[in-house]
């Protein structure tokens, strides 16, 4: 049996014991995975309201944007949820390196033989 928070229209995040849900952050033009961070129910309700990816820094202890220092902003184009309520999707318009290292991705390091390669 299903639940309503599965097939209803009633948006209802499931958060975890700390209060966060998971979120994935993908270009909206070729679908590559940027970053994955978590957010809170008031990270949730800002980043619907001004269209800007933000989220909750578990090391910073606050919400911050993505971009709010360095101005590569991700630009929210469409927000989705899983099945369950559980896991966020953000297909964004990336306005810089979407990594604090200055990468495009938070993934831009393969694993292979055990150690990490980076892309060129």
């Amino acid at each position: 049996m299903t639940d309503i928070r599965e097939t209803g229209a009633a948006l209802d995040p499931k958060y975890d014991a700390n209060g966060l849900i998971t979120a994935v952050a993908t270009h909206a033009t070729t679908g590559e995975v940027l970053m994955l961070a978590h957010m809170n129910a008031e990270a949730l309700a800002v980043t619907l309201e001004t269209g800007k990816a933000t989220f909750w820094s578990r090391s910073r202890g606050r919400l911050w944007t993505k971009g709010e220092t360095s101005c590569h902003f991700l630009q929210v184009v469409e927000a989705r949820i899983d099945c369950d309520q559980d896991a966020l999707w953000l297909r964004v318009e990336p306005h810089g390196p979407a990594c604090h290292t200055g990468a495009p991705s938070c993934f831009y390091r393969r694993i292979e033989n055990g150690a990490l390669v980076r892309d060129a």
